[in-house]
C-alpha cells in the first residue's frame, strides 16, 4: 500500500525510490509489527480479561501450570493482526507468494480461532475433535500447495532442493501438491505443541522466521542465487517483508508472553504460526533446511509419536509427559530454565541452517 504511494510519489521526488528496496521495507515491516503489538497489546488483554477469555488448563498437566487457569488466551489474534496490517502496508501487493502467505496464516488462524472458542465456549481444553481440526488443516495446507503448483513460472518451484549437495535436485512432479501440504499442516501442529509454556514457541518462531527471510531474499535475487547456488525463484524476495512482518510481531507479543505470561497465544496464534514457516520453507524451497532449523517443533513433535506409539504398543511411557519441556518440568527444571535452554538450542539450529547457504 505504502509502496504504491512510493512509487507515485517517486514521479515528484526521486528520494522515494528508496521505498523500492526490500530490506528497508523489511526493516519497516518489523518496526510497524512491533509499533502495533505495544499499542494494541494492553488494550486486547484488558478487553479478554474483562470478557474473562481465560486459559483452560488440562487437569493431567503439570500442577505447576494450575495457577495459569484464566490467563487470558487467544492473543494470538495480536499476531494476526500485527502481521497483516505491516504486510499489506509495506509489501508489493501484486505480489503472488505474499497473498499466499498471508492468506494461509490467515485461514489456519481461523480454524485455530474456531477451535479456541469451543473450548471457551464449552469449558474445558479440548475445542474441535483432532479429527475436524485435522481435516480442515488439510484442506487449507492442499489448497495452499495446488495454488503454488497452478500459479508456478518455474520448474525451480516445485523442485526439491538438498542442502548442501549442489547437484541433488528431485523433480516431485504430482507429488509436489502433498509433499507441500505436509509441510504446512505437520509445522502448524508441531508449533501448536510446543505452545506449551510461556514464551516458548514464539521465539523459536521469530528465529526461524528471521532466517527464512535471509532465505527468501537471496532466492529472490539473480546475483546472490547464482553466487550461492540455490533455485532462483522471480518474486520470492517480496517474502522478506512478509518475514520481517513474523519478526516484529513475535517480538511484540513476546514482551507480553514472557514468563509470567500475561497472554496466551492460543491455538489461533500457534497453528497459524506454524502453517506460515511451512509455506515459507515451501515457497523459498528450503523444506529440508526448515527441519533443522525448526529442530525444537519437530523435537517436540516426535516427543508425542513416540509416548503415543510406546504407550499403544507396550503400555509404558517413554517420558514422564509429552511433549517433552513437560518431561523436563517434571524432572525439576523451573519452567525459565526450560524455556531459556530451548531458545538457546534454537540459536544453534538456526545458525546451522543458514551456514547451509554456503556450504554447497
Amino acid at each position: 500500500m505504502l509502496l504504491e504511494l512510493a512509487r507515485w510519489l517517486t514521479r515528484y521526488e526521486s528520494a522515494f525510490q528508496v521505498f523500492q528496496y526490500i530490506t528497508l521495507r523489511a526493516i519497516l515491516g518489523v518496526l510497524t509489527a512491533l509499533v502495533i503489538s505495544f499499542v494494541v497489546g494492553p488494550w486486547m488483554i484488558r478487553r479478554l480479561t474483562r470478557y474473562k477469555v481465560g486459559q483452560q488448563v488440562r487437569a493431567d498437566g503439570p500442577q505447576s501450570h494450575l495457577s495459569k487457569a484464566g490467563t487470558p488466551t487467544m492473543g494470538g489474534a495480536l499476531i494476526l493482526v500485527a502481521v497483516t496490517v505491516a504486510t499489506l502496508l509495506w509489501v508489493d501487493l501484486g505480489n503472488r507468494q505474499v497473498w499466499l502467505a498471508l492468506g494461509v496464516t490467515l485461514a489456519f488462524g481461523l480454524i485455530g480461532a474456531v477451535d479456541d472458542y469451543r473450548k471457551l465456549r464449552f469449558g474445558n481444553s479440548r475445542g474441535l475433535s483432532a479429527r475436524a481440526k485435522l481435516f480442515w488443516q488439510v484442506v487449507a495446507g492442499l489448497g495452499a500447495a495446488w495454488a503454488i503448483q497452478a500459479t508456478a513460472q518455474s520448474p525451480a518451484e516445485t523442485r526439491l532442493i538438498v542442502p548442501v549437495f549442489k547437484q541433488v535436485v528431485v523433480d516431485l512432479g504430482p507429488w509436489f501438491v502433498p509433499w507441500a501440504a505436509l509441510w504446512v499442516v505437520g509445522f502448524s501442529n508441531a508449533v501448536n505443541l510446543t505452545d506449551g509454556l510461556d514464551g516458548l514457541a514464539i521465539l523459536p518462531t521469530v528465529m526461524v522466521a528471521g532466517a527464512l527471510g535471509v532465505f527468501a531474499y537471496a532466492s529472490g535475487n539473480v546475483v546472490f542465487a547464482n553466487y550461492l547456488q540455490i533455485p532462483y525463484i522471480a518474486g520470492v524476495g517480496e517474502l522478506t517483508v512478509f518475514c520481517g512482518a513474523l519478526v516484529g510481531a513475535g517480538l511484540g507479543f513476546l514482551w507480553f508472553n514472557a514468563y509470567p505470561a500475561q497472554v496466551f497465544m492460543g491455538d489461533v496464534g500457534a497453528l497459524a504460526l506454524g502453517a506460515a514457516l511451512g509455506l515459507l520453507a515451501v515457497l523459498v524451497r528450503q523444506e529440508l533446511v526448515l527441519l533443522v532449523m525448526g529442530g525444537v517443533f519437530v523435537l517436540e513433535t516426535v516427543s508425542v509419536i513416540l509416548q503415543v506409539a510406546s504407550f499403544r504398543l507396550t503400555g509404558r511411557r517413554i517420558f514422564r509427559m509429552a511433549p517433552i519441556h513437560h518431561h523436563f518440568e517434571l524432572r525439576g527444571w523451573p519452567e525459565p530454565r526450560v524455556i531459556v535452554r530451548f531458545w538457546i538450542i534454537t540459536v544453534i539450529l538456526v545458525l546451522i541452517g543458514l551456514a547451509t547457504l554456503k556450504v554447497r
